[in-house]
């Protein structure tokens, strides 16, 4: 079974709004989806208004919500050194709860390491994980 990590972007662009080709992630049969409160904080604290907010809400009903990642001076990150500090606590969760997948639109930061598999979790632009499922 694939799990899934949910990173901040994907989490607000999912509740923004309700039209979002991004919410066939929760549509997925078969997976696990999960975030971190540390991504959850971040999509929450830029989401404008109260119906996104319950939109996002609604959304997490079906989401899987673990604490926030140990410190980010972790030794994962030796190999990782070009991630910014307010991005590895994500890259963290992901791999401390054993996803399969990172899912982030946060292209700057992650794009490079968009196709590679970090302690066992592939990180991948959401829209190119949906184009590599089975319809």
């Amino acid at each position: 079974m694939d799990s899934i990590f949910l990173d901040a972007n994907v989490l607000f662009s999912a509740a923004y709004r309700s039209d979002a080709g991004l919410r066939k992630l929760w549509r997925l049969p078969g997976v696990r989806k999960i975030t971190s409160a540390y991504a959850l904080e971040e999509a929450r604290r830029n989401l404008s208004n109260v119906w996104q907010r319950r939109e996002l809400d609604e959304l997490l009903r079906s989401v899987e919500i673990v604490p926030t990642a140990a410190p980010t001076d972790h030794p994962l990150f030796s190999s990782v050194v070009e991630l910014p500090d307010k991005d590895r606590p994500v890259l963290l969760a992901a791999s401390g709860v054993g996803t399969t997948h990172l899912l982030t639109g946060d292209f700057r930061p992650f794009g490079p390491l968009y196709g590679e598999s970090i302690e066992g979790v592939l990180i991948l632009a959401p829209r190119k994980h949906l184009s590599l499922r089975p319809s």
